[in-house]
């Protein structure tokens, strides 16, 4: 989970403040050297906590916390608050040109997942209507020229190459390219370094010159901490950057790049990727991220992955076959699926209020592919009519499946019992239940 150490940490300290009454300013200043240790050892920039840290003690010293009724719910809130600001204050788009196309100039170093986020980026935007153009201007890693290639076909998205030509001249042909194919969108793959030096940042500024990008963005590793702030810096400073795009934000349980890099670059950060798939791009708002961070979850990120995974026609329908108790193991593993759509399983309860308590939980991951192996080792008169697999029927599962025979029978089981659950539930809610979609 992202910024799971920072948070865990901080949550720890505030359940100190609100398992006390009132509090005293002492109080509060202990809390805030706390918070001040949490925030170092997380990476991030000494200059962004202190500052941090000087503006919430500030704050939480007024008399409207000392003297609320619930003083540590006034401090966690106001944390929120701060760290929400801290993280950008507000969710920052991509800008798209007022007369197409938009072009999107994508920087950074080699190993950032520079070249996958490009098709990331790609694939996000055709979802939302645009027909987005891939351009492969990284001249000196042939390697990254058919990487962009087999990402675009994966998003079903054109590449345009030209080989190791100049990179300027690959972009003006691929601008006539775009408008021949009628792309309203150009995403710039571009060069990058295992370090920075004159002759890429030159480069780069000639490009940037020639493609006069609608948006100039850095793609940054957020696993390096504080080297990815001191890149941004660099980058930002040679050659102008509109906004930050983290990755690798799956595997980064310390949080200093995306606590620091709005603060020291001014940038926002606009996009962040969540994990290996082309799928798992995520717009950043701060104001959920700080949220997470505190334990009070991500609703609205859970909301939105659930309505971008599951249909809504499906949903009436499989409401429908509830009702009437004809539901399916079809019903049931194509819900499976659509619920691995959302992510794991382990994210899914990050994102709840309160899902920080659950770490102790151990979520198998496996269990849900076996559970899916056993119903595709199914005939489909199986899958629709359960009741007819009998003892052969369920050796024949378990084998072709790699499991038990107990495990088809405990799959069966907890079917039956399901339906019924399901067809009491819905029938007590009328159609209020139709907006119910985790049938398990």
């Amino acid at each position: 989970m992202a910024f799971e150490g920072i948070a865990e940490k901080l949550q720890n300290v505030f359940k100190k403040l609100t398992s006390r009454g009132k509090l005293s300013e002492s109080d509060i200043k202990a809390a805030m050297r706390e918070v001040k240790l949490v925030l170092l050892e997380a990476d991030v920039n000494f200059l962004v906590v202190k500052k941090f840290i000087k503006e919430l003690s500030a704050k939480a010293v007024g008399a409207e916390i000392l003297e609320s009724l619930t003083p540590g719910q006034q401090v966690i809130k106001l944390v929120r608050d701060e760290l929400t600001e801290l993280l950008g204050g507000k969710q920052s788009e991509i800008k798209l040109a007022g007369s197409p196309p938009t072009v999107v100039l994508m920087m950074g170093l080699q190993g950032a997942g520079k070249t996958t986020f490009c098709a990331k980026l790609a694939g996000y935007y055709k979802k939302k209507g645009k027909k987005p153009l891939l351009v492969a201007c990284d001249i000196y890693r042939p390697a990254a020229i058919k990487q962009l290639h087999v990402v675009g076909e994966q998003v079903d998205v054109d590449v345009f190459d030209m080989g190791q030509d100049n990179a300027s001249n690959i972009y003006r042909e691929a601008a006539k390219y775009a408008m021949k194919l009628g792309c309203d969108m150009i995403i710039v793959d571009t060069a990058g370094r295992l370090h920075i030096d004159d002759e890429m940042m030159a480069e780069l500024k000639e490009l940037k010159k020639t493609s006069n990008p609608t948006e100039t963005l850095l793609v940054l590793d957020a696993m390096t901490g504080q080297d990815a702030v001191n890149a941004a810096t660099a980058f930002n400073d040679n050659i102008g950057i509109d906004g930050v795009i983290l990755t690798k934000i799956d595997g980064d349980t310390r949080g200093g790049a995306a606590m620091s890099v709005r603060a020291v670059t001014g940038k926002p950060i606009k996009f962040v990727g969540v994990g290996e798939k082309l799928t798992d791009i995520e717009p950043f708002h701060p104001d959920r991220m700080a949220s997470r961070i505190l334990g009070m979850g991500d609703v609205m990120s859970l909301i939105e992955k659930a309505e971008a995974s599951f249909e809504e026609k499906k949903a009436v329908e499989l409401q429908k076959k509830i009702a009437k108790d004809q539901l399916t193991l079809e019903d049931f593993l194509d819900q499976m699926e659509q619920l691995q759509d959302m992510g794991s399983v382990s994210d899914i309860l990050a994102m709840m209020p309160g899902g920080n308590k659950l770490k102790g939980l151990t979520v198998d991951e496996k269990q849900l592919e076996r559970t899916k192996a056993i119903v595709r080792s199914m005939t489909r008169e199986e899958r629709l009519n359960p009741q007819i697999v009998n003892a052969s029927r369920r050796r024949r599962i378990s084998a072709g499946s790699g499991t038990t025979v107990q495990d088809v029978n405990r799959l069966l089981n907890q079917f039956e019992q399901m339906k019924k659950m399901l067809k009491q539930f819905s029938g007590k809610g009328g159609k209020r239940r139709g907006m119910m979609k985790f049938p398990f």
